[in-house]
């Protein structure tokens, strides 16, 4: 039984055609554009899947508001990154078509159309679903308009201590023109009768909320009859803007948002990267606007003119029925402390293989050790570097550093090795979108520390996620791996799915050697073993398998469980396979270009997204390969940019036991009736939901059971 959920994206209109018009099976040729969806309005329909958990009452209720601000955030990432990239295409005259054919204007027209839908379904979930039921919870987000005089008086002595010495009030004449807005930020544009003690009367000004205070206040228990009470900041500023000023009178204060372009460009022939990138930082803030967001109750007029001062149109325009940031409304799960309406906590479990023995080194010499994090521990990860960075016998350790985190262990440990007398490597990506100005700081701190610092290669990002440590055993060097699908980060690691491979095998620590070798030196691409790796081999060997699956027919059998589908070559020869008979099972996430189901093209293929409590970020290439299976778990999706413009690796698992334990993990996410979406010919997804009389079967919390035991 599917449950469909309200869609404002037809698939008809995904590729341009009217949706009144009966869908018609597309040509059979892999080629043609209709065979393929936009990889950007896919990417948004996994965006309105993240809103749809807002409304899933399985999800505790202070998580539910997490979904929506998590929404808004990701829709935040859109618009700086995505659609201003298209905007980019059109103002310079650079055009580019997908596979699907839409060229930028269409895409742009159809994006807005497509996010205006979604947006205004997130307010109406907001105001007439999450407040009334977060008020049944005695938890209330206090209106002016029921201010109680105890409260008037509090939050009018907050305004004067701790707004009012900080907030800059910026009138708008020929001597103050309109100030430059930084991305993201609350403002207010106030509409103003009378002169000020100069003489002027601009009749507006501009009101930037001061970025150093909180967005949501918690209002004290001795002002409120009981329960959880919250202001917005935006509503004190509303409430005293006329303190601001002074003799004038305030016809109207409105709050807006703008989002700018966010995205870096950076030549291909540095001479320094890190300076480079300190440049285009700065510039960020201040990139090109690409959205407005404003109070739905602003006058025309006031509209006209921001549109006008930051050269946008109606398209680019949202109204909105509440506050133009609801990425703010994150901070209620610390103002409110209700453990009831969050998630359980849990303990990630420690396998018993790393629980008996003294080090991680005498866990993994003889047999490698799979962990699914945040089910089982990251902790295994971050004591193969503290225990390295101790032991006498650890000679060099050599690290890629992606996303790490402000306060990190595994940062510690590298730094406390070089300090030892080891020799340590860590090749830090400095492009890892909006951590750069992180990874600065961090390259700085491990140089200092004595930790041989590189910056990968400039023109590829280097995503791939690689420890190798080198110990003296026995009169010989003996080298351990870490491999991972994830980030190094701890706190990541409590909210993502995601695989580490711990291991002593020679010929793939031989591998990691050689990856280390071409990252930090130069010269030809080194043959490798037992590992792909992009953009050399990953690519091309990623279609062979799947060709070489094709040649067993009805017989073979592809599982692949990535984060997002867009590569037109992988694609094309997932069709091939489909043609062949073959069974193709594709968990993917998030943006998904291939259109399934469709007959004698793709009718093998199902395509199913998970969505549920953690982030989905495993990337597992599973191939029956006739009855004597092959996975690779690897650092990439099947895109573009992963397998051919970044520095990936995908690695096998071989072990007998954890081949078919990670082939038992991907059955239960094909086994989910409850969090799974299953994408349709027409491009719609469809939530599963269990038959009558089945039970729920919800992959993450079966996973949560097994795995950690909560």
């Amino acid at each position: 039984m599917n449950t469909e959920y309200p869609n404002p994206t037809p698939a008809h209109d995904t590729v341009g055609r009217s949706a009144e018009l009966p869908l018609a099976l597309p040509a059979i040729d892999p080629l043609a554009h209709e065979n393929y969806f936009n990889r950007e309005l896919s990417h948004l329909q996994f965006h309105y899947r993240v809103l749809q958990q807002a409304l899933d009452e399985a999800h505790p209720l202070i998580n539910r508001l997490m979904f929506c601000c998590i929404f808004s955030s990701n829709m935040d990432e859109f618009f700086e990154i995505r659609v201003a990239g298209l905007r980019q295409q059109l103002k310079y005259g650079r055009e580019s078509v997908g596979p699907d054919g839409m060229l930028p204007e269409q895409l742009l027209h159809e994006i807005s159309r497509v996010a205006h839908e979604y947006i205004r379904e997130q307010y109406d979930i907001l105001n007439n679903v999450l407040i009334p039921q977060m008020e049944q919870e005695n938890i209330h987000f206090v209106r002016r308009r029921n201010w109680t005089p105890e409260q008037k008086t509090w939050i009018r002595r907050y305004f004067d201590e701790e707004i009012l010495p900080v907030v800059n009030p910026i009138g708008l004449d020929p001597s103050h023109p309109f100030p430059r807005l930084i991305n993201k930020s609350l403002n207010f544009i106030v509409k103003l009768d009378g002169t000020d003690a100069f003489g002027r009367a601009t009749g507006m000004a501009i009101v930037p909320a001061p970025r150093s205070l909180p967005r949501l206040v918690r209002l004290p228990d001795d002002v409120c009859s009981g329960g959880d009470n919250l202001v917005f900041l935006s509503s004190m500023i509303h409430a005293h803007v006329e303190e601001l000023f002074p003799g004038m009178d305030v016809r109207g204060c409105y709050q807006f948002r703008l989002t700018r372009n966010a995205d870096l460009e950076l030549e291909d022939d540095l001479e320094d990267l890190a300076s480079a990138l300190r440049g285009e930082l700065l510039s960020r803030r201040f990139g090109d606007g690409v959205r407005l967001e404003v109070a739905d109750n602003c006058p025309e007029d006031l509209v006209q003119f921001l549109l006008q001062e930051f050269g946008l149109t109606e398209r680019d325009l949202y109204q909105v029925n509440g506050p133009v940031n609801l990425t703010r409304l994150k901070a209620v799960s610390g103002l409110v402390d209700r453990p009831d309406l969050v998630y359980p906590g849990f303990s990630p479990a420690v396998p018993k293989q790393i629980r008996t023995t003294e080090t991680v080194f005498d866990a993994i010499r003889e047999q490698p050790m799979l962990l699914l994090h945040p089910y089982e521990s990251f902790t295994p990860v971050i004591d193969f570097l503290r225990q390295a960075a101790k032991d006498p016998q650890v000679l060099a350790i050599r690290q890629t550093l992606y996303r790490t985190g402000a306060d990190s262990e595994i940062v510690e440990a590298l730094m406390d090795a070089a300090r030892r007398g080891k020799e340590v490597t860590a090749v830090i990506e400095l492009r890892a979108r909006f951590d750069e100005a992180e990874n600065l700081e961090l390259a700085s701190r491990l140089q200092e520390s004595g930790v041989v610092v590189v910056y990968g290669v400039v023109r590829y990002k280097t995503h791939a996620k690689m420890i190798l440590i080198i110990r003296r055993e026995e009169g010989r060097l003996k080298r351990y791996v870490h491999l991972g699908t994830g980030n190094y980060h701890a706190g990541n690691a409590r909210l993502y799915t995601d695989y580490s491979l711990l291991s002593g095998d020679d010929a793939l620590a031989d591998d990691v050697n050689k990856l280390f070798q071409q990252l930090t030196g130069m010269g030809k691409a080194l043959k490798i073993q037992k590992m792909f790796h992009a953009p050399f081999t990953l690519h091309d060997k990623l279609i062979e398998l799947i060709e070489r699956e094709a040649s067993h027919g009805a017989h073979g059998h592809l599982i692949f469980k990535i984060n997002a589908l867009a590569d037109p070559d992988v694609m094309q020869a997932l069709y091939r396979a489909s043609q062949a008979g073959v069974r193709v099972d594709l968990i993917v996430r998030g943006i998904c270009s291939l259109r399934p189901g469709v007959a004698g093209l793709s009718d093998n293929i199902q395509v199913r997204s998970i969505v549920g409590r953690f982030l989905e970020h495993t990337r597992v290439y599973y191939f029956a390969n006739n009855g004597n299976p092959e996975v690779f778990c690897s650092s990439a999706d099947a895109m573009v940019r992963n397998l051919v413009n970044r520095v990936e690796v995908a690695f096998p698992v071989e072990d007998p036991q954890l081949v078919n334990r990670l082939r038992e993990e991907l059955d239960a996410y094909l086994t989910d009736n409850c969090q799974s979406w299953v994408l349709q010919p027409d491009g719609h997804y469809l939530q599963n939901q269990p038959a009558e009389g089945e039970e729920r079967f919800a992959a993450q919390w079966v996973l949560l059971d097994r795995l950690a035991g909560n």
